[in-house]
């Protein structure tokens, strides 16, 4: 292919005594000689597609002007396959620029190879470690540097600025999941709060909204989070989904005071089972759990009665934890059925801090904690486009829209009953 360089092992001769034969000696060569023949003649296809014609056919009346002109100086390129090198055609004289959508000019790495520097990153190696690491996966040659390292975390620095930023004036938001997730960063031995809001809109699509550092998860820190998606075109939503943080709520109440409250299920049961004796631990997660499954709301307060008398001589701190929150854990029989296993608890956006765990677990502390913001966000926001739709989606507009349910049941009006029938 015109205009590539490649690099491969070749004998003296072979047993055929042809020296011009290229002959690999190991998968890597030839997975690296694969990409840099397919990034080649993808760049030529790019050039034809442009100009409307094949290297070498002539100009007819029509087509665009301009004309190809050689090749650019050899560039490097990081690659998961390694690091390829390759010259890309030039275009001169056309009445627009030709700029390269698969191969911009300033590019030095592929996508894949930039999502894998916050999550070496992650895994706890320091900027002056990546040159190193990186040269071992991808070549001696890899355009990498610490300096390169520094420029990208910038770039992510930016773009969390330009995201936190969006306006949000022009997608309903039904149901709002709030957490907070702690990072090993900044002095001292504390812990960094990054505050989290993740919406669900009427597609049934889960979205980040918001992520900030916090104190702990102060009522003060949680309100200026949900201040500041106020400010920027939220609408009030329909319910609030949280664990049983004091600070949330009050915030939730104080901002959007219009919202249901669901408190988590998962916490609570947690925390209920916390303050019994091992022995009877086995009992009360079978009766809790009863309860979390309760077919309708006056089933559930049932069952909430039975577990307080099996356990309020005996154990009444726990008693006491189950009643103190016992109308907030069943706000969810107010909404559709199909929705009740992704707002029973806040495992949705639990699952996401799972992965977000995995990674910080067995990292050094990171300096700042605006290094760990900006890392997790690049994370999340990775992980996004792999987050499953909601179940039973096409009833969350019927929700925007404040249609009441009983039991997880749509209440139709009476006139509208009475026309159907």
């Amino acid at each position: 292919m015109p205009g590539a360089v490649y690099h491969v092992n070749v004998p003296e001769s072979n047993a055929e005594g042809d020296p011009r034969k290229v002959v690999t000696t190991t998968l890597e060569e030839i997975a690296r000689l694969g990409a840099q023949r397919l990034l080649a003649q993808a760049l030529e296809e790019e050039v034809a597609e442009f100009l409307q014609r094949e290297r070498y056919e002539r100009r007819e009346e029509g087509m665009p002007v301009g004309y190809r002109n050689g090749y650019h100086k050899p560039r490097q390129i990081a690659t998961c396959a390694g690091t390829i090198e390759v010259r890309a055609p030039r275009v001169r004289d056309t009445e627009e620029p030709f700029t390269s959508r698969i191969l911009p000019r300033w590019r030095r790495s592929s996508d894949q190879v930039r999502e894998m520097i916050p999550e070496l990153y992650l895994h706890g190696l320091a900027t002056g470690d990546f040159e190193p690491a990186l040269r071992g996966i991808l070549g001696d040659a890899a355009p990498l540097s610490p300096s390169s390292v520094v420029r990208l975390k910038q770039q992510w620095e930016e773009e969390y600025q330009q995201w936190s930023q969006r306006r949000l004036d022009g997608t309903r938001y039904v149901y709002l999941w709030a957490d907070g997730i702690y990072l090993k960063a900044g002095l001292g031995k504390e812990k960094t709060a990054l505050l989290v809001v993740i919406g669900v809109n009427e597609k049934g699509e889960k979205e980040l909204l918001a992520m900030a550092e916090g104190y702990r998860e102060s009522t003060e820190s949680w309100r200026d989070v949900l201040r500041d998606l106020k400010q920027r075109g939220l609408q009030d939503p329909k319910l609030v989904i949280g664990d049983g943080s004091l600070g949330l709520w009050a915030a939730v109440s104080e901002v959007f005071p219009e919202a249901k409250q669901q408190h988590c299920w998962c916490h609570k049961m947690t925390n209920v089972l916390d303050k019994l004796p091992r022995s009877v631990q086995p009992e009360a997660k079978v009766l809790l759990r009863d309860i979390y499954n309760a077919p309708t709301r006056e089933e559930a307060e049932a069952r909430i009665e039975a577990f307080e008398k099996e356990f309020r001589d005996r154990y009444e701190a726990a008693v006491a934890s189950l009643e103190r929150n016992k109308e907030a854990l069943l706000v969810f029989y107010d909404f559709p059925q199909a929705h009740w296993k992704s707002i029973k608890t806040t495992n949705p956006i639990e699952s996401i801090f799972d992965s977000v765990r995995l990674r910080t677990r067995a990292t050094r502390r990171m300096r700042s904690a605006r290094t760990g913001l900006y890392l997790v966000f690049q994370i999340i926001k990775r992980s996004q486009s792999r987050w499953h739709k909601l179940d039973g989606a096409d009833l969350l507009t019927k929700v925007a829209n404040g249609v009441k349910f009983v039991n997880g049941k749509e209440v139709v009006p009476s006139k509208e009953r009475a026309a159907a029938d």
